[in-house]
């Protein structure tokens, strides 16, 4: 189990490495500025979605993270 400190390093290390290192900073503070349900969002992250589609995406994106 990671600490608070390594969940944080490494998520903004990811941020910086899907964003880039200015936008990563703008989505920390979009962010820190709004008030945020994490537990909401992810209810209705996936409202309109089957398993499956769900499924399907989550195969898509790995086989581009595999070029």
């Amino acid at each position: 189990m990671m600490t608070d400190t390594e969940i944080k390093l490494k998520g903004v290390k990811t941020l910086i490495k899907a964003l880039g290192i200015v936008e990563a900073e703008r989505f920390i503070a979009l962010m820190s500025r709004e008030p945020f349900d994490y537990t909401e969002w992810q209810r209705n992250l996936w409202a309109n979605e089957s398993i499956k589609e769900i499924s399907q995406k989550a195969m898509e994106y790995r086989k581009s993270l595999c070029k």
